[in-house]
């Protein structure tokens, strides 16, 4: 056999094991499941309810002129055909809303399922009527960035603070909160300047999982015997601006990566086994594809995602930009996107 014919059937080998090796790394098909009123905020958080109506809370901490008093923060009720069913305005809080979910087992008293919304700007948790937006606070944290919530089995609820890297944690009514771990791990380092962001559990509550935006880390707290925080340690580094996060039932991590604009999905382990979506530009004032992606949820065979599109240079105290800052400043109109929920690699769903 020739050279020649060597360096051919060496070159056809390769292209024939490439896609066994890169079928993980398909990126899906990003969807714009929804399109915000004009004007609206910037999304950010973002959860759904049982019926698939997609929960997504708008963050503007300069909305209030200089002297005048700052306007409610906006909660946006989608359908599950991404339309809009209701515009709220959340009754007593600031304009800058983060993290948002449902109570697991808490309703309120007029039988509504009780939706818990931080709000940043003020420093609490409220309890919100999602038909109304009436609200009440059900855990006051103040001096710290509140971002993040998740609840384990009995309805405790856990809330990340960005700054002083804290998890706090108050029982299933709410009211005084306890730090309930603190650790250098937590607080942020590097840039965006937010620490402890997204939170969840794995599924035996083992472990609390939490993002660090700033130091681009997903951080592993030990649940001990008696509920109590174990020593936190890094389980992965390298996602570029962790944001919101959920594990599915195999215990794979799905993370915004803000300063990259995709999903980074990783094993048990802490090893990238998928990474989903992309930037394609500003169409019409619109991010198509991801721009900033904060905070993801999953329904049915959907992840829906929020487009923060944030301009960090209004946002961080020195004025430095991200490589998307001025992308950013191009969107007028904001976006929710959605991607379909496979195992990565499989083409099947993980339940």
């Amino acid at each position: 056999m020739s050279a020649i014919s060597r360096a051919a059937l060496f070159l056809l080998a390769c292209f024939v094991l490439v896609p066994l090796d890169a079928a993980a790394w398909d990126r899906g098909r990003v969807e714009r499941f929804a399109t915000l009123p004009e004007g609206a905020p910037n999304p950010e958080g973002i959860t759904a309810d049982g019926r698939g109506n997609i929960y997504v809370t708008g963050f503007n901490p300069f909305a209030a002129p200089p002297g005048k008093p700052a306007p409610p923060g906006k909660l946006f009720v989608f359908d599950d055909d991404g339309d809009l069913a209701r515009d709220l305005n959340v009754s007593g809080s600031s304009p800058a809303l983060l993290g948002l979910a449902f109570h697991p087992t808490n309703r309120l008293a007029n039988g509504h399922r009780q939706l818990l919304v931080i709000d940043f700007g003020a420093g609490n948790v409220l309890s919100v009527d999602p038909e109304t937006g009436a609200s009440t606070v059900f855990a006051s944290i103040l001096g710290g960035g509140l971002n993040a919530l998740t609840f384990d089995s009995k309805g405790n609820v856990y809330i990340s603070d960005s700054f002083r890297g804290v998890i706090w944690r108050t029982p299933p009514g709410g009211g005084s909160a306890v730090a309930w771990a603190a650790d250098d791990l937590l607080k942020p380092n590097g840039f965006p300047p937010f620490g402890a962001n997204g939170v969840d559990f794995n599924h035996d509550e083992s472990a609390l999982f939490v993002a660090n935006t700033a130091n681009d880390s997903i951080i592993r707290i030990p649940v001990l015997a008696t509920g109590a925080a174990g020593k936190a340690e890094v389980f992965t580094n390298s996602i570029n601006g962790a944001d919101g996060l959920f594990l599915d039932r195999h215990d794979n991590v799905w993370v915004c990566a803000n300063q990259s604009d995709e999903i980074v999905v990783t094993d048990k382990t802490g090893k990238a086994i998928a990474k989903l979506g992309d930037f394609d530009g500003v169409r019409d004032h619109s991010p198509v594809g991801l721009l900033f992606p904060a905070s993801l949820v999953r329904h049915g065979e959907w992840i829906y995602i929020t487009n923060l599109s944030l301009d960090l240079r209004s946002v961080v105290p020195t004025g430095e930009q991200s490589v998307d800052s001025q992308w950013a400043a191009k969107v007028k109109t904001h976006t929710i996107s959605r991607i379909r929920f496979r195992i990565p690699g499989s083409g099947r769903d993980p339940d």
